[in-house]
């Protein structure tokens, strides 16, 4: 109380600097945000101060008046909680530079005085905390002092209206942005709503102007004006929905979610300035709860009307926002959404190729990770080459690369299948079932049963690429010794092969889950180039090389486009994969950490290899551990590669799943009861039927 007393004595009414208004946020504010109920205790004590001192209560009143007069407020409701017009990159390195160096604040504006006063980026939680009706008492008692009427009502209606009108030429702006219109192209054959919000907004403040100078009596309402705007709404809901057809990018993205702010915030407004008493709320908020919080403050000869809850809410929404203001996990928590949901979405479509139904689907994905396996084989003999030949670190780690990479490049083309690649991808299959608003209507035993057909297929997935791979290293290594007079392979590396698989003494385990985060990388980016050759039309611009014409001519040009559009992000995610695979240790050399990585199907061909390079001599201890450390390696591929994959697919479908243990229990009875089945699926009839 001392303080608050202290800096009521130092008010000046007349003055209109921000250091006393300071000091007296500083007074009120707790030592910790979370400290609520003393920030409660702390309004509540200087609210009484002023009921009992009329003379204090009308120096406040004046000096706020003061603040407000003397300040511009356009740029408080325009820009605070809404993403500029430079970009979401332009963005981002604007927030990151003014977290380590804040803009010089300006006394011409009260958005700027609002940084000074509440300079802590918590302080919206006290002051959310502290209850609305306290809020309301306090500025009630200050409102009613004496002193000049009207003079801070009419500065901020002015800064009201004249946000409504740069709000009003934004969204007009953003609405004919080229890439908002290729995304609508309807936008085109009817008057644009954008463009027709703002007509409506400039008649709307003209008639209102006419009002505030007394040439007119009474003007027309906004809700023409709402209708136009909730036109605007409908086309950006047209253009996110398409985008999950036709792709998206990050400047779209953005766009969008600067259209939503600013429409959203436009309404609030509109709201506020109504003189009608008719316009309907604004969708985002609910003024009658706000009102039932603040009305126990209010006499009953004054209730709280839904104006005073709408200037409250939006007080309380513009504080969070200019708290948040640097914020970039705000910013790509809003703008990457939809972009990882096209992503996800396109690794969930290839996903359905990995999630066998039918035996008969079993058998051909047993046939296609059998290729696969053979590649892999003859990759794992390369690399043995390859790493003969003594090249520098970064050299190496981009020649393995580029043995990955094409590699794994050959078998997508082949259509062949390496085991490891699905679970990035059918883990969007599986958050596709999760999309259930309410988390009610999701059919646990439909879910467990897709969750066991994509276990079953990669199950089968593995197992062909292992039955494949090994004899394929294993007859490389013997043709090898038979061609050449030498193993492919001395015993000193042959040993050195199988400690690499070791899970007990070695970092193997740890090496693999390196790798399950590469494949889930490597799921992220086909989902990306999936997208962008949607969103960009690929195969229409790479029909229109004249010269690919004059090469292949037009079918062949036609049938290269269509490929790639078709398989852009298979073929980039496998490279990149490979690359990943390859750069791994080289950097972990370079900075002197302990990175590399170990997969699977290469481990089990070095071990088909070494048991060559030992002519056959193997202790079956080291022979048990080795394979057990492959099958390790396997399953922690597949569980980090899975469960990363699973966990971003429900953050861009913001689907929060709480039925794990129904499902968990669900696989359990499915295995108990036919345990064959579980791994082989039901006979192809019986599928029929319940299908």
């Amino acid at each position: 109380m001392t303080s608050l007393i202290a800096v009521l004595d130092r008010i000046d009414p007349d003055s209109a600097r921000v250091d006393t208004l300071v000091s007296l946020v500083d007074a009120l504010r707790p030592r910790r945000a979370s400290d609520v109920a003393r920030a409660a205790a702390n309004v509540r004590t200087l609210t009484q101060l002023l009921r009992g001192d009329p003379r204090r209560a009308a120096d406040l009143r004046q000096y706020l008046t003061n603040l407000l007069v003397h300040r511009r407020h356009t740029s408080l409701y325009t820009d605070i909680g809404i993403l500029s017009n430079d970009g979401f990159f332009t963005e981002l390195r604007r927030r990151l530079s003014y977290r380590a160096l804040p803009p010089a604040l300006n006394d011409l504006y009260l958005s700027d005085t609002v940084d000074q006063v509440l300079s802590r980026h918590d302080d919206h939680v006290w002051i959310s905390g502290v209850p609305a009706a306290d809020w309301y008492d306090l500025f009630d008692v200050i409102a009613s002092a004496e002193g000049p009427r009207g003079e801070a009502s009419k500065a901020t209606l002015l800064g009201l209206l004249d946000a409504i009108r740069t709000l009003s030429c934004r969204v007009c702006a953003l609405g004919l942005e080229p890439r908002l219109i290729r995304s609508h192209l309807e936008i085109e054959d009817f008057d644009s709503p954008f463009l027709m919000q703002n007509i409506e907004v400039n008649k709307y403040l003209d008639d209102y102007g006419r009002l505030l100078t007394g040439e007119t009596e009474q003007i027309e309402d906004a809700r023409h004006l709402l209708v136009m705007l909730d036109q605007c709404i409908e086309v950006v809901n047209k253009v996110r929905k398409n985008a999950l057809k036709h792709g998206t990018s990050i400047p779209l993205t953005y766009l969008l979610v600067a259209l939503d702010q600013s429409i959203d915030r436009l309404r609030k407004l509109l709201f506020l300035v109504d003189i009608s008493g008719e316009l309907p709320q604004p969708p985002t908020v609910d003024l009658q709860e706000v009102a039932s919080e603040v009305q126990p403050a209010a006499n009953e000869e004054r209730p709280v009307s839904l104006h005073q809850a709408a200037a409250i809410a939006l007080a309380l929404e513009l504080i969070e926002a200019h708290n948040q203001r640097y914020a970039v996990r705000d910013l790509f928590r809003d703008n990457i959404n939809l972009l990882a949901r096209n992503v996800t979405e396109n690794a969930s479509r290839t996903g359905e190729h990995y999630v066998a139904d039918t035996r008969r689907e079993l058998r051909h994905m047993f046939g296609s990770s059998a290729g696969a396996g053979l590649v892999v084989g003859f990759m794992a003999l390369f690399k043995i080459l390859l790493s003969k030949l003594r090249m520098a670190p970064l050299v190496e780690g981009l020649v393995y690369g580029l043995n990955y990479g094409l590699g794994f490049v050959l078998i997508h083309v082949l259509h062949w299948t390496v085991a490891t690649k699905q679970p990035a991808m059918t883990a969007s299959r599986i958050a596709a079932e999760l999309h259930s608003t309410d988390q009610r209507t999701i059919d646990v035993e439909a879910l467990a049963e897709l969750i066991n057909k994509v276990i079953r297929t990669q199950f089968v997935a593995v197992l062909g690429n292992l039955i494949t791979c090994i004899p394929t290293a294993y007859i490389i290594a013997v043709g090898w010794k038979l061609a050449t007079g030498h193993h492919l392979v001395a015993p000193e590396k042959a040993m050195h092969l199988l400690q690499d698989v070791d899970p007990i003494h070695t970092p193997a385990l740890f090496y693999a889950a390196i790798a399950g985060v590469w494949l889930f990388v490597a799921g992220l980016i086909s989902g990306y180039y999936d997208n962008k050759a949607v969103y960009t039309q690929m195969a229409q611009r790479v029909e229109q090389l004249r010269w690919l014409r004059r090469l292949l001519g037009e079918k062949r040009r036609r049938r290269l486009a269509l490929y790639l559009e078709d398989n852009l992000g298979g073929l980039m995610g496998n490279f990149y994969f490979g690359m990943l695979l390859g750069l791994t240790g080289a950097i972990g050399y370079g900075l002197g950490l302990p990175l590399d990585i170990r997969h699977i199907t290469f481990s089990s061909a070095n071990f088909a290899t070494a048991f060559v390079g030992l002519n056959h001599e193997m202790s079956p201890e080291l022979a048990a551990t080795s394979i057990a450390g492959f099958l390790a390696i396997g399953l922690v591929n597949l569980i980090v590669s899975f469960g990363l994959a699973l966990w971003v697919a429900l953050r861009a479908r913001r689907v929060r799943f709480r039925h794990g243990g129904n499902v968990v229990r669900a696989l359990g009875r499915r295995f108990i009861t036919t345990p064959l089945q579980f791994f082989i699926g039901p006979p192809s009839r019986a599928q029929g039927e319940s299908s």
